[in-house]
């Protein structure tokens, strides 16, 4: 490699991190609670006992009460609503019923009840007003992680620094090579100046949680795109599945048919695949006319890969089924990755402690360049030797 192109490098490394480091520690000082979100619920709230015990709510078990008896009394619950989403919990006979004052309600809108589908208990209700306590700190952290508070622009600006950190891992590999050659891997000059020594350890620590900075950085590129994602499927593959309805006026709630119904037409379809939640008309996750049952596969990695079916929400008929897009699997895929949740406890903590080492490689690049600024000068014969400080 030239002196010229190691020059090269060494600016867009030193731009894209000072760009992005001060975003990138508030992601990492967020992130570190929300690893643990599931740990911190379980300790925080009370966990509710069911009638039925392992079996799941989207189970057609003996015992179960019926989906429109569900839906009549979370709508009880909350007069004058409408339904918007209905959730499952494949382990337990839990689920979520989602209202809101029109089929189109902002998320502030909404309203989620919890219930016991084996005896019809209401287990909790969860607005936005509601949420107080561990819920309102761990609500507070997820938006300030997510959009800064800001909405789509705040998300999508996260999305860009997020590119831009992936950019200083990339040009920080590059450098590695040329700055590595006279010293053997791993070395930490701590007899040398300070700058040196942390030189060392940022190298260091950086080359080895390299792979993981990748899949956090990528994945919450990903995840920072969702709504526009989002919006791509619905105008190309949903738009698609549902043409011969186009034109139509969108349909009056009280005009919904069996939901049971809906459901048994859409297993048919889907056979050997576990509903994970129903999307009603109106809604991001549906068109103006259909319940969109949402299934999962039943293994570790196809449960996060989603197959929505659409049925007529008045007449109970099928319509379509298809696979989400290549990008959306992309999406459904990186939410999980991005905060460890594929492998229990042990990953979570993983997950954790690269999660220090980044926040280390982060303070310690911007010591450097504070550091750099303050010192002389370096001599031409030294700028090859230090390009990644």
């Amino acid at each position: 490699m030239t002196r010229g192109s190691i020059k090269a490098w060494a600016f867009v490394h030193k731009w894209t991190s000072l760009v992005s480091t001060a975003f990138l520690l508030m992601l990492c000082l967020t992130g570190l609670p929300l690893i643990f979100h599931d740990e911190i619920d379980r300790l925080t709230e009370q966990q509710p006992t069911f009638g039925m015990p392992g079996i799941g709510s989207s189970s057609t078990a003996p015992g179960l009460l019926t989906l429109d008896e569900m839906l009549a009394r979370a709508l009880a619950n909350r007069p004058g609503e409408v339904p918007l989403y209905m959730a499952f919990d494949n382990d337990q006979p839990s689920m979520t019923i989602t209202t809101g004052p029109r089929p189109d309600a902002p998320a502030a809108e909404m309203t989620i009840q919890s219930f016991d589908r084996s005896t019809g208990a209401l287990i909790g209700a969860v607005s936005e007003e509601s949420v107080s306590g561990v819920g309102a700190v761990m609500h507070f952290l997820l938006e300030l992680h997510t959009d800064m508070f800001l909405g789509l622009p705040g998300m999508l600006f996260l999305g860009v620094m997020g590119l831009s950190f992936v950019a200083a891992l990339v040009s920080g590999v590059v450098l590695y090579a040329p700055f590595m050659r006279k010293l053997d891997f791993g070395t930490l000059r701590v007899s040398r100046s300070a700058r040196t020594k942390w030189l060392d350890y940022h190298n260091l620590l950086g080359i080895a949680a390299l792979a993981w900075m990748l899949v956090v950085g990528v994945t919450g590129v990903i995840n920072a795109f969702d709504v526009p994602i989002e919006a791509a499927w619905k105008a190309n593959e949903l738009a698609a599945m549902t043409r011969e309805y186009a034109g139509r006026a969108p349909l009056d709630p009280a005009r919904y048919g069996s939901l049971d119904k809906a459901m048994a037409a859409a297993r048919a379809r889907l056979p050997g695949n576990n509903p994970q939640f129903i999307a009603f008309p109106g809604g991001t996750f549906s068109s103006n006319y259909h319940y969109a049952v949402f299934f999962q596969g039943d293994t570790p990695l196809t449960e996060r890969l989603l197959t929505p079916a659409l049925v007529d929400a008045e007449t109970g008929a099928f319509t379509a089924a298809r696979p989400m897009p290549w990008y959306y699997q992309a999406l459904s895929l990186s939410r999980p990755l991005h905060f460890g949740d594929y492998g229990g406890l042990p990953l979570k903590l993983l997950w954790a402690a690269l999660t220090l080492f980044t926040i280390h490689v982060l303070g310690t690049g911007l010591y450097l360049w504070l550091a750099k600024r303050r010192a002389p000068a370096p001599a031409p014969a030294r700028l090859a030797a230090e390009p990644a400080g």
